[in-house]
């Protein structure tokens, strides 16, 4: 019986051009709702505080910005925009995703976008030893240090989730 091989994302090719440790985790999703980070997170056994969801916003002066924040947490779109420069930010609508990102809802990474896009992660993701993002499409985690994930995403970590 032939061995399953793993999916490798672009996210992993990165983190291995780079020669990142990471360890990804893959599971079954069948339907991208408004509660799956929280059911990946169920799933894969991570618990939500440490593992991060990646949201897409505009900045009325910056553009495109990248966040990511607890799974069972809000980004706090006021928070966001202070920190990255901006008097608003919005979120920007699900089918621009693919083309801004190069990826698909529910598999959004902030590792290996398109384009180099203004990063902010949550700082309570410092209070971890590894986090887990997105790998790059849905049904696939990468677990990393926030050290790394910092690395190669050149983020900001920031308080930038809903009280």
């Amino acid at each position: 019986m032939a061995k399953e091989k793993k999916a490798v994302t672009n996210a992993m090719r990165l983190l291995n051009s780079k020669k990142i440790n990471y360890e990804s985790v893959e599971y079954e999703a069948d339907e991208v709702g408004v509660h799956f980070g929280e059911m990946i997170s169920e799933i894969t056994g991570i618990p939500p505080e440490k593992s991060f969801k990646t949201l897409v916003a505009k900045g009325d002066k910056t553009g495109v910005i990248v966040s990511c924040v607890p799974v069972n947490c809000e980004v706090d779109l006021k928070k966001l925009a202070k920190v990255s420069g901006n008097k608003k930010t919005e979120m920007i609508h699900v089918k621009e995703l693919l083309g801004l990102t190069g990826y698909i809802r529910g598999g959004v990474s902030p590792i290996g976008m398109k384009k180099k896009y203004p990063t902010y992660i949550n700082n309570t993701a410092n209070e971890f030893d590894t986090v887990a993002v997105s790998g790059g499409r849905c049904g696939t985690t990468v677990l990393l240090s926030p050290s790394d994930l910092q690395k190669v995403t050149e983020c900001e970590f920031a308080d930038i989730i809903k009280d």
